[in-house]
């Protein structure tokens, strides 16, 4: 990945200073990581007034009119940058492998930090010859996972409320986000296998990479500072 993006810079050297002055915008996934990148953002430098975000309004300014953040719903995120109206966004790896999005990944962020993983009835007695019913809201993941296991599925892709699915019959099992496993817990699932961690990460638009240079890099940078990691080595 680091290769990647070393050659996309390269190759279009010229026309960096070009777009230097330009604001970038910026995707942020709505909901629980919102926070925490508006917090990895100000320890960056780059902050939003509390009145532009109690305004309510889904595209606000930075303080200095150097950044324009717009909040879109997690899986909108990749499609906003890499379709060019977003030059940056943070959203999870979850949806990045999912959605297999044709975005750079300069910078793990470290923020929202939880796994996907596949988890079932804490009283199941094991699955029966057949094929195995799975619910989640990660359709791609869930059959990349079981097909290279071998293991015959039948997905059932719900958008909300997946832990009703064993509970309630519908599936064998499900294939979910799991942060602190509470929710399971309280609906008598238990994690069976972690298919993959998941953090937040900030992707770039691969042409943003190259005609704001400058100003992309000043961003990677001072993210970079801000939570202390390196660059990201894996999709």
């Amino acid at each position: 990945m680091e290769q990647d993006i070393k050659a996309d810079r390269t190759s279009n050297s010229a026309h960096s200073t070009q777009h230097t002055a330009l604001p970038l915008t910026i995707a942020l996934a709505k909901g629980r990581m919102q926070d925490e990148a508006l917090h990895v953002l100000a320890c960056a430098g780059v902050s939003v007034s509390d009145e532009a975000l109690a305004s309510r309004r889904l595209a606000v300014e930075d303080e200095r009119g150097r950044y324009r953040f717009v909040f879109v719903k997690p899986a909108d995120v990749p499609v906003y940058v890499e379709h060019g109206i977003a030059d940056c966004g943070v959203v999870g790896r979850d949806v990045l492998l999912e959605t297999e999005a044709d975005v750079l990944q300069p910078l793990d962020l470290g923020i929202n930090r939880c796994c996907i993983a596949v988890a079932a009835r804490a009283d199941a007695t094991g699955h029966e010859v057949g094929m195995l019913r799975v619910a989640t809201k990660y359709p791609r993941i869930a059959a990349a996972h079981f097909g290279a296991r071998g293991v015959p599925v039948e997905i059932i892709e719900l958008s909300g409320s997946v832990e009703l699915a064993p509970v309630l019959g519908l599936a064998d099992c499900i294939v979910d986000l799991v942060e602190t496993g509470r929710t399971l817990a309280e609906n008598g699932l238990v994690v069976v296998e972690t298919i993959t961690e998941s953090t937040g990460r900030l992707v770039v638009n691969r042409a943003s990479y190259q005609l704001k240079a400058t100003a992309v890099g000043e961003l990677i940078e001072a993210l970079r500072q801000a939570v202390g990691v390196g660059a990201v080595t894996d999709a």
